[in-house]
């Protein structure tokens, strides 16, 4: 893998000792160009055989959070290969461990010990709980951080049982980037200052992190009505928090299309003037013209039924014409599967191709305006680069290299 010298991150190097989908925290970094080295236990992260689809032999989940890295087996299990670790820490900007909390510390190698050797670096302990509070020596994967924090309920199907239904993954998601944000920041300050850091995260901090809005919500209504109150459209009525506050909305609603489905979102009386202007419907505006902003006609059925019929005369793509058209807000409904049919998508995520990355995988998603991230190599199999990292980054000879392989710090 060649550096990128022009990267954002070029010149940043990641000691990324992670398992499963944590490994995305390093997956960011190595997109935007740093050197990621992958430390695993001789036979591999089982990543590679975690989940589906299997492409080529490795599991998607593998083949995206571990591009763009190099791997290095270490058994640091072994004196040798906890020494192999420091050398590589020598000579690292960042060391992410994300896995349970404190495994680096039970070998010796955890940020109090590290810091001694590389006084201005930076540690990230993303683990699932986090390292404090109850919960944080239980085992646990992605699902559990959304359902913790109150992002997902259980389905009940025919016959009484629940089900897990589908959902987006949070925790699993944003945890990894939460983590990437902070060690950027504290990169900036370690190389300003010279002073380091030891950040420590939870994928379930992240999942309610990025569910303030209906968290704080529900706190806020525990105050009295005298100081907390619904908005001046709902004539200060308390909704439920979030999206659950608008299951008998209209004007901001989803509605059938010709082809599938559109949300419409005319809660401003300035979007919705123009909707009825463009459809030549004024009069539903002259009849219902609603509050400047935040109306969405909560419970109109009559204004519903209209909007049905409206909708159900175009295709979502003349829908989305219209929108820009009359300066209206309007957006397609999705899925998973069809999104990448979907033009804006087509122009926006262009391919990391299977041919030259073995999975068809989504690119990093900022744009550095005039210039190309560097593309990401495939993930590595398990010790790919033992001995490149060994010789070239540190500098080992051929002897050094014999006498690892026979400690078995390599595995």
């Amino acid at each position: 893998m060649t550096a990128d010298a022009t990267a954002p991150l070029a010149g940043v190097r990641v000691i990324d000792c992670s398992l499963l989908s944590p490994g995305a925290t390093a997956a960011h970094l190595a997109d935007l160009g740093a050197e990621v080295i992958k430390v695993e236990a001789p036979g591999g992260d089982y990543v590679r055989s975690l989940t589906w689809p299997i492409i080529e032999g490795d599991s998607l989940l593998h083949h995206h959070v571990s591009r763009g890295k190099k791997s290095l087996t270490l058994d640091l299990r072994t004196e040798s290969g906890v020494e192999v670790f420091r050398d590589l820490v020598r000579r690292a900007d960042v060391v992410i461990e994300a896995m349970r909390p404190g495994a680096l510390a039970r070998r010796g190698l955890g940020y109090e010990a590290l810091r001694l050797i590389r006084p201005g670096l930076v540690f990230c302990a993303l683990s699932g709980y986090g390292m404090t509070g109850p919960y944080k020596d239980a085992p646990a994967h992605g699902l559990a951080f959304d359902s913790w924090a109150g992002l997902v309920k259980p389905g009940v199907d025919a016959e009484g049982f629940c089900f897990i239904p589908e959902h987006p993954s949070i925790g699993m998601h944003t945890g990894p980037l939460i983590a990437a944000l902070s060690i950027c920041a504290a990169l900036l300050r370690a190389r300003a200052t010279g002073t380091g850091a030891f950040l420590e995260l939870g994928q379930s901090d992240a999942a309610a992190y990025m569910d303030w809005l209906r968290i704080e919500t529900w706190k806020a209504y525990e105050r009295p009505q005298s100081e907390v109150t619904g908005n001046q459209t709902d004539d200060y009525v308390r909704r439920a928090p979030g999206t659950a506050g608008m299951e008998r909305g209209v004007r901001y609603q989803y509605y059938a299309s010709r082809d599938g489905h559109i949300l419409f979102m005319a809660s401003e009386q300035e979007f919705w003037k123009n909707f009825c202007t463009g459809v030549g419907r004024l009069d539903l505006f002259e009849r219902w013209p609603g509050k400047r902003y935040g109306d969405h006609a909560t419970g109109n059925r009559e204004l519903q039924a209209i909007l049905r019929d409206i909708f159900a005369t175009r295709t979502t793509q003349d829908w989305m014409a219209f929108a820009v058209q009359w300066n209206t807000a309007i957006a397609p409904l999705n899925t998973p599967r069809t999104i990448a049919a979907d033009p804006h998508f087509q122009a926006r995520f262009p391919w990391l191709p299977a041919s030259e990355h073995v999975a068809d995988m989504l690119p990093f998603p900022v744009h550095f305006v005039g210039e190309a991230l560097p593309p990401p190599a495939p993930a590595p199999r398990a010790g790919q680069h033992n001995d490149s990292v060994l010789r070239e980054l540190l500098g080992y000879s051929e002897e050094q290299l014999a006498a690892l392989r026979q400690s078995g710090a390599l595995g």
